[in-house]
């Protein structure tokens, strides 16, 4: 098991990085080299979320023996903005990076002097790889590339996001190892975000539970259909590695600021809610062994292509639309959205679905309307932190899940 070493990164932050047993990162006394590390003990993905997480500007420089060139990622505010490895550039670099499983990172804090092509978000990014890298779509690079990779995905992976600066919490609660926060199925208002500490997110399965995600610092515990009437229980169950810090958020704040909203820009975010409570299913049909993509998509008619620029948003009056995703072998549905529900270019919360990571399919008898998504994005600006992490924290929890039953996708075709 990876042990954590805290390293003094500047004289308010610290960042965490898990090594192994015995191992040691080296701080060098040169203050522009901020760290260096081994990545057989220091996944990329850990790295990305480690920078992100304190907002740092400079170029992450790796080098492998297995690889003919080195590479470099430049980061601007704890953002990946560029990078380069031989003749790649951009994203295509940082993607052939991921790969690499064994080699030297040093992270030199500088001006980095580039310009910007990268516009994707560091959890985008990493998620994006991690797929392609269980698509087959990423060469892996080094002696041990199958289990050092593994080692990175999956379960392994704890998610950390930068934690709110203006955060509405009313009380701290400590918790301890195997202790349930929330229980699925489970009724209740409370909301938390995750100050110290691991939760992992979990489903059950007829095969057993299943692991969803392992939510770290920063990252939020709360559903959006709470502030709502028509309120849901519990999607997944939440249960305690350790020790962990949560803080209790302010509910009737948040849920008086809910109510206030346009019913534009409740009905995008409750729909964004339900998404993230049906690819949960999905992933649970899926573990299960009961996909019926092929059923469900037959004879289908595209309204948007994955990979397409649709700029358009709409919101489902009548009829029912389909988020498929292109796998390696065959396709994947992701999900089935209904009336009211909204699909199309939302591009201030990327949750990993259409237009750019999936497509729609269209029933016979679909009809829509069209949303104008600049004033909603406009309203969205004027919402609080609390509220933004919130929205923010569901948007992440669906890519992660879309990873998830992709994985399972690939995991059940190969062993068929």
């Amino acid at each position: 098991m990876a042990f954590l070493k805290a390293i003094q990164f500047c004289p308010h932050r610290k960042i965490v990085i898990p090594v192994m047993p015995g191992e040691e990162l080296v701080m060098p006394d040169n203050d522009k080299i901020v760290f260096t590390g081994d990545l057989s003990f220091i996944s990329l993905p850990d790295i990305f979320q480690t920078l992100g997480g304190i907002n740092s500007t400079g170029i992450l420089r790796m080098k492998c023996k297995y690889a003919p060139n080195p590479g470099q990622i430049y980061f601007v505010n704890g953002n990946p903005i560029n990078a380069s490895v031989g003749p790649l550039n951009g994203l295509d670099a940082v993607y052939d990076m991921f790969g690499w499983t064994e080699g030297n990172v040093e992270f030199h804090r500088e001006d980095v002097g580039v310009q910007p092509v990268i516009n994707n978000s560091r959890m985008e990014i990493v998620l994006e790889a991690m797929r392609l890298l269980d698509e087959g779509e990423i060469k892996k690079i080094g002696s041990a590339s199958d289990q050092t990779i593994r080692s990175c995905r999956d379960e392994s992976l704890i998610i950390r996001r930068p934690i709110v600066d203006s955060l509405t919490i009313v009380e701290h609660e400590n918790f301890t190892d195997g202790r349930a926060v929330v229980r699925e199925g489970g009724h209740g208002d409370w909301m938390w975000v995750v100050l110290e500490g691991v939760v992992r997110i979990s489903k059950k399965t007829p095969k057993g539970d299943i692991t969803m995600a392992r939510l770290g610092e920063g990252c939020f515990i709360g559903n959006l259909a709470a502030f709502t009437i028509h309120r849901r229980g519990r999607n997944a169950t939440g249960i305690i590695e350790g020790k962990a810090k949560l803080g209790v958020l302010d509910f009737q704040s948040l849920s008086d600021e809910f109510g206030f909203l346009s019913n534009e820009l409740k009905g995008l975010l409750l729909s964004l809610d339900g998404r993230l409570r049906k690819i949960s299913d999905r992933v649970v049909d899926i573990y299960s062994k009961k996909d019926t993509t092929n059923q469900l998509i037959n004879k289908k008619a595209i309204l948007i292509k994955e990979g397409s620029s649709s700029k358009e948003t709409s919101v489902i009056t009548k009829g029912e639309a389909y988020v498929v995703r292109r796998m390696k072998k065959g396709y994947l549905l992701l999900m089935t959205l209904g009336e009211g529900d909204v699909f199309g270019n939302v591009p201030f919360l990327e949750v990993g679905h259409e237009p750019r990571k999936a497509a729609i399919l269209a029933s016979e008898d679909l009809k829509v309307d069209k949303l104008d998504l600049k004033s909603i994005h406009e309203e969205y600006n004027q919402l609080s932190g609390t509220m933004k992490g919130l929205i923010e924290g569901v948007a992440l929890g669906i890519s992660l899940t879309t990873l998830r039953a992709s994985q399972l996708k690939i995991k059940y075709s190969t062993a068929d």
